[in-house]
């Protein structure tokens, strides 16, 4: 039920209570989103959200530019206006060895005891340097006003660029009101600009590319151009639903007021305002120390949660800086220090077409095997026709791949200067590969789907897709099995599955009947305590992801309930729009989906009983977990309780973890855990964490 407005309120009653109610979830969104330390449970906070969200839709006139509801998006734009900077957002000359930067130190100094003696400036003091990673993003310049953020510019050309206000302002990590500690020795100027880089964090990179795969929808290239896409959103909404992080790197002010005269202590001061910094920003006083951080940077780059491609050494002194002085397009007192890229050259030697469990032909180019980044890649994704198209990539050509940020290695780009005419083009199928059915591409879309639902490419994908991690999670279930029990006419779809006997696994070539045995067992296992959400994903409804079937789940918790599903229902749910809404309907309108489904609930489902988010689900809220080795219970389980007590659980170890809970045969993760000092736990452990 809404929470109404009471028809009493007056509009300076409202403006009063919004007041409030900014401040607070304001204060609370910083503890949760950039501190790692929440006071308050998702319940509560989502409860005075949804007040402030009435007050605002009850009086319109009140709606404030920091206003926590404009994280989730505004009115579509049309277009984006632009405006000039208030000073140009330079460039950053480039050094691409140690040489040159070695080259640039000594330039540096020559030149700023040159100014100096022209100038006649006094000061002696030791020239400082910083260092901090340059991060491979989007570059953004923010203008607040009062300490409310007023406007959002992208680079552009460095004299103009696009107004992305509404985008930024969903950015989680982007403050929309600033407000300085009570022992700040520097007051809030008037009139602030902060700039930095808009970028996707790895873990969130990936999932976000997890959930477009599993919607049938082509992953993201690159981070970079992922973060470029989404801040350029027509719609905000859209925006709001792709993870983006900012990360600060400049800071300045207009008028005569107290302010740091360090780079260094900027940063720092716009750290504690609630803005997130390089994690490797320090300060250097000698070229071997500088030389000592690129090292170590080269080293750390591939635990990063981030992508960067290189660090940037700037003149700490501001003053100095002034000194030094600028160039048309870059400053003299700052460069970019490039890291190799992670990339390589080698031959496309043919390109395979496989086929997906919801029909997608997809191209994969396969490569004479190349060492890129410290893995040998010889298969890298062309994603569609119009891809191979645009690059203009031929079968023999010479080729480009690149690894880095990609859920698995891209082409780039073929070599033009390699060709001798022995490369041929590549011609897309006009009937699927795998079944020899007809071949279509929907109007709008990239992706050409073969028509023939009883496909073995389908049936093989679409079973793998069912007992994957994430979905059921049935161990000993692998591709292989999957592939020989297709092969040998044991299953044709995942219903039969649930018929599937002993004897007759162990009929397979290299199956015993031990092996038989706990596969057939892990299969009769896999129907108990299900998660509705979980069963729902596992039936690899085209575009519906993981989080997608939780909130379908949340909605409809039964299959009978799921069945009466109506378009207006669905499009009434968080981040279900039009097409994920007719999706589902398809899927609920086929008869050959349904009868399917019939078989599969016909081999004894038992769903676990849906019990809403309370009060005494958020005893994990905020925390961050990884699970590693063997344990007791699938992954997949131990993950659902963990963030039905409002954890989360992410894939990697890093500085961001709470606790590493380690089961039988742990590997790396534990000696990284260690390091880090992150707490491990074990399976008891974590189960007296949920008490």
């Amino acid at each position: 039920m809404s929470e109404q407005v009471p028809e009493t309120l007056s509009p300076e009653e409202a403006a009063e209570e919004i007041d409030t109610l900014v401040r607070e979830l304001t204060y609370h969104a910083d503890l949760y989103y950039n501190r790692e330390a929440p006071e308050l449970s998702d319940a509560e906070y989502d409860r005075l959200f949804r007040r402030l969200q009435h007050l605002e839709t009850a009086f319109p006139a009140l709606l404030r530019k920091d206003s926590p509801t404009r994280r989730v998006g505004a009115v579509p734009l049309t277009d984006f206006s632009s405006h000039p900077h208030t000073t140009p957002m330079l460039s950053l000359d480039n050094a691409m060895n140690g040489e040159e930067l070695q080259e640039f130190l000594e330039r540096t100094e020559r030149l700023l005891q040159r100014r100096k003696e022209e100038e006649e400036h006094a000061s002696e003091e030791a020239l400082e340097w910083t260092s901090e990673y340059k991060f491979d993003g989007v570059a953004l310049s923010l203008t607040y006003i009062d300490g409310v953020l007023e406007q959002a510019l992208t680079r552009g050309d460095g004299v103009v660029g696009e107004d992305v206000s509404e985008n930024v302002r969903t950015i989680r990590s982007v403050p929309l009101r600033l407000s300085s500690p009570e022992e700040e020795r520097f007051p809030l100027p008037e009139r602030l600009e902060v700039r930095g880089e808009v970028l996707f964090r790895r873990d969130d990179f990936l999932a976000l590319n997890e959930e477009r795969v599993e919607r049938d929808e082509p992953p993201f290239a690159n981070p970079r151009n992922a973060a470029s896409g989404s801040l350029r959103q027509l719609d905000s909404t859209i925006t709001a639903q792709r993870p983006l992080s900012f990360y600060a790197y400049s800071a300045s002010v207009r008028e005569q007021v107290p302010f740091p005269d360090s780079h260094f202590e900027q940063m720092q001061y716009l750290h504690r305002l609630g803005f997130h910094l390089s994690s490797r920003f320090a300060i250097c006083t000698s070229p071997e120390e500088i030389f000592s951080h690129y090292e170590a940077a080269l080293v750390e780059r591939e635990e990063l949660p981030f992508e960067v491609d290189g660090l940037v050494i700037k003149v700490n002194q501001v003053p100095l800086q002034e000194l030094l002085g600028a160039r048309e397009r870059s400053p003299r007192w700052a460069i970019a220090v490039k890291f190799p890229p992670v990339e390589a050259f080698t031959t496309l030697e043919d390109i395979e077409i496989q086929v997906g469990r919801t029909g997608a032909l997809t191209p994969v180019a396969h490569l004479t095997p190349v060492p890129v980044g410290g893995v040998v890649v010889s298969r890298a994704t062309l994603h569609n026709e119009d891809e191979i198209r645009r690059k203009g990539i031929r079968i023999g050509d010479t080729v480009i791949v690149r690894r880095q940020g990609d859920v698995i290695p891209a082409v780039v780009s073929y070599v033009a200067g390699k060709r001798d005419g022995s490369e041929r083009e590549f011609h897309f199928p006009t009937r699927c590969p795998e079944c020899n059915a007809e071949v279509e591409r929907e109007e709008g879309e990239a992706v050409i789907r073969c028509l023939n639902p009883s496909c073995p490419a389908q049936t093989v994908q679409r079973i793998i897709h069912f007992v994957s991690r994430k979905a059921l999670d049935i161990e000993g279930l692998g591709e292989k099995l999957i592939l020989l029990l297709v092969e040998h006419e044991l299953v044709s779809d995942i219903a039969d599955l649930f018929s599937l006997t002993t004897e007759a696994v162990q009929e397979l070539p290299r199956m015993g009947e031990k092996s038989a045995e706990n596969v057939v067992s892990a299969i009769r296992a896999a129907r108990e305590g299900v998660p509705f959400g979980r069963f729902l994903y596992a039936l690899g409804i085209r575009h519906v992801g993981e989080r997608t079937a939780k909130i379908i789940a949340e909605a409809a918790p039964t299959v009978e309930e799921l069945r009466h599903l109506s378009e207006e229902r669905l499009l009434e749910l968080p981040e279900v729009g039009p097409e994920i809404a007719r999706s589902v309907l398809a899927f609920l309108n086929s008869p050959a989906e349904q009868e399917l489904l019939d078989r599969i609930l016909a081999a004894g489902f038992h769903f676990q009983a849906h019990t809403p988010p309370t009060e005494h689900s958020t005893s994990l809220a905020g925390k961050s977990f990884v699970l590693t080795g063997t344990l007791s219970r699938s992954r997949g389980e131990v993950q659902e309780e963990i963030e039905r007590h409002g954890g989360r659980v992410s894939s990697s170890v890093s500085k961001k973890t709470d606790f590493l809970v380690a089961g039988e045969s742990a590997g790396s993760k534990v000696e990284k855990a260690k390091k880090l000092g992150i707490s491990i736990l074990s399976e008891a452990e974590l189960r007296a964490l949920f008490a």
